[in-house]
């Protein structure tokens, strides 16, 4: 596993009810790969994972791309994302990737995309991400 900017940050309570885990990263390029766990208590009526939960998933994901390519330099806090839902998601496993399309001084451009298990997408995103400094942040 490569080294991160992720190993020095405790996971917030959101990414460990999402079952959060990094798989992989490409720092350099701005990319990222993490699982998450589609829980039954994220499921609506019809027994798929209920769209909010899948989209805090994506969310959860393109914010930490940029962490990791800024080298922990950069926090995001999400201006716009676009989600697109292809496939019902089923309770288990879930896989995520995303990729900084472009990284500006103060806003940042990232896709992603959530997979089941067996390579299904099922939903993609964008999003246009501002850029905060993380020495300047609040904690």
């Amino acid at each position: 596993m490569v080294k991160t900017a992720l190993d020095n940050f405790r996971k917030p309570p959101c990414a460990e009810l999402l079952g959060w885990r990094l798989l992989d990263a490409r720092p350099e390029e701005g990319w990222i790969r993490l699982a998450f766990e589609g829980k039954p208590e994220f499921c609506n009526p019809a027994g798929f994972i209920q769209g909010g939960m899948l989209s805090a998933m994506l969310d959860d994901t393109m914010g930490p791309a940029v962490l990791v390519m800024s080298e922990g330099r950069l926090y995001t806090t999400t201006i716009s994302m676009t989600v697109n839902f292809l496939s019902p998601a089923r309770p288990g496993p879930i896989i995520a990737e995303a990729t900084v399309t472009q990284l500006g001084k103060t806003i940042a451009f990232v896709e992603a995309k959530l997979m089941a298990e067996d390579g299904t997408v099922l939903a993609t995103a964008t999003a246009s991400e501002r850029l905060l400094e993380a020495a300047r942040v609040v904690r």
